[in-house]
């Protein structure tokens, strides 16, 4: 995953290993083969779809290849952002390049030869049923490789036939099952899915490290974080979660101060942290799993296999392009990510409220009245996790029929990723707005400090936003620590003040 990453976001450079160049071309010498045989094979001498029956005449299957592209290049919406539309590519000629679609290798090096030189199909990022392959997005794909459809380079979108020229790119003529082959496979559920995937790790630890400094800001115990109570739970992700809070509160002053007070248990929202954010985790490492196992997979159809040296091969059609496990993955993750919203709301709302605070001024502004401080941060915190939970509905669950009952289940898996996209974004905002918070009731208890972790996340926090006396222009503050956040500072910041979290 973390090289799809750097594909999609350094713009690490893409080349087709000479081994896989050499398989390709194998792959396709026989499936002339098997053409000139005269067997039929789905999608190369038939149609598609509920046209599977259509015997497609041999002068005619090039010019099949075309149109299969372009009456699939039907999506809608925005396009894909190019960070998503770079991984796309690069998982789509991944699976092509492991020699079971029957494609040459010029088809690969052309979508590398896309990546090197920075001409991205502008991608519509609605269209996909997630079940015989994301076909209209990859159709955007091929169309662009062929010279139709748009793409931009450098940020500028331009037709593709003029991207390419521009690249030095030669547009493809497609053969036989090529135009097929860039069509079918599960390429842009998965790209979006390893991309959230690897942020949603990152996110986990933030909750922890947001957590910590409201449990402290709110005169918590870190007692129930204590390794002994979660050894009698082992699951990895809590027995995580309370590792971090056990580091980021070490040495709190704050915590110290209490210790002896007469409160026996914190609310849910602190002394379950490891619970919940251990499940989220959870979450988070079953579509890792599964999203890890599809960047190695084939999932294009028919899928030829040859027969050893002797040149020959058989193509056999299956269903790898479903999106099933994928859906259901990416439902999983946005259902754990809208938790680590849900309980960090809860945090934000119990350092605003006189009720909960533990004697912080109420809305965490010194002079209230006059003042409202951050009380509307938790109501922005509020609508964000109840749009979380509204997308939290599984896509997986629904099925629409298509193609006249030939594909007559579907998995919605391109719908999940684009929910779950839209969560891992505003859980992000979430958990800004909880370290905003946290870092100006840490202001209000001084001269206490809290622990080193916790102290190092406060510290990068007023590096770029300083503490609230007065009233300013709210939104300036909540941009800024979302800024923070997508740049990883307020991590980067607390690792090298306690080592790596888990």
């Amino acid at each position: 995953m973390a090289d799809v990453a750097a594909v999609a976001r350094d713009r690490a450079p893409v080349l087709l290993d000479p081994e896989a160049a050499q398989r390709l071309q194998r792959g396709r010498v026989a499936l002339d083969t098997i053409d000139r045989s005269g067997q039929p094979v789905y999608g190369v001498t038939t149609g598609v779809g509920k046209l599977k029956d259509t015997l497609i005449p041999h002068e005619s299957r090039r010019e099949l290849q075309r149109n299969l592209v372009l009456s699939h290049a039907a999506g809608v919406g925005a396009p894909l952002g190019e960070s998503e539309t770079r991984a796309v590519l690069l998982l789509l000629a991944a699976s092509l390049a492991r020699g079971h679609s029957g494609v040459r290798p010029a088809v690969v090096e052309t979508l590398a030869g896309c990546l090197n030189r920075g001409v991205l199909p502008v991608i519509p990022e609605r269209g996909s049923v997630g079940a015989s392959g994301d076909l209209a997005p990859l159709a955007h794909v091929a169309a662009c490789l062929i010279g139709e459809g748009e793409a931009t380079v450098a940020g500028t979108r331009l037709s593709a036939r003029e991207a390419l020229g521009r690249a030095g790119i030669e547009p493809l003529v497609l053969e036989m099952k090529e135009g097929l082959a860039l069509l079918n496979g599960t390429h842009l559920m998965t790209g979006l899915g390893v991309l959230l995937a690897h942020d949603a790790l990152g996110l986990a630890r933030l909750a922890d490290i947001a957590g910590a400094i409201s449990l402290e800001a709110l005169m918590g115990s870190n007692a129930a974080f204590d390794a002994r109570i979660h050894a009698l739970r082992p699951h990895p992700g809590q027995l995580a979660s309370a590792a971090n809070l056990r580091a980021l509160t070490a040495d709190s002053a704050i915590i110290a101060s209490h210790r002896d007070c007469t409160r026996v248990q914190d609310a849910y929202s602190l002394r379950c942290m490891p619970q919940v954010h251990g499940a989220c985790r959870e979450a988070i490492r079953f579509a890792r799993e599964i999203l890890e196992r599809e960047i190695n997979s084939v999932t294009d159809n028919p899928l030829l296999f040859l027969d050893g040296e002797g040149g020959g091969g058989i193509v056999l059609s299956g269903g790898n392009f479903h999106g099933e496990p994928l859906a259901l993955a990416l439902d999983t993750l946005a259902l754990g990510l809208t938790q680590l919203a849900g309980i960090s709301e809860r945090r934000i709302d119990r350092l605003v409220n006189p009720l909960t605070s533990e004697g912080l001024p109420a809305f965490l502004s010194p002079h209230g009245g006059l003042h409202s401080g951050y009380m509307i941060a938790q109501y922005v915190a509020a609508a964000l996790v109840s749009e979380c939970r509204a997308w939290s509905h599984p896509a997986s669950a629904d099925s629409i029929p298509t193609s006249g009952l030939q594909e007559d289940y579907n998995s919605m898996g391109a719908g999940a990723a684009l929910k779950a996209r839209q969560v891992l974004g505003h859980v992000r905002q979430v958990l800004a707005i909880e370290l905003l918070l946290g870092a100006q009731a840490l202001d209000l208890r001084q001269p206490l400090a809290p622990g080193v972790g916790s102290r190092a996340a406060h510290a990068a926090v007023r590096a770029r936003i300083p503490h609230l006396d007065t009233d300013r222009f709210l939104h300036d503050d909540l941009a800024a620590a979302l800024a923070l956040v997508e740049a990883g500072e307020v991590v980067v910041a607390v690792e090298r003040a306690i080592g790596r979290l888990a």
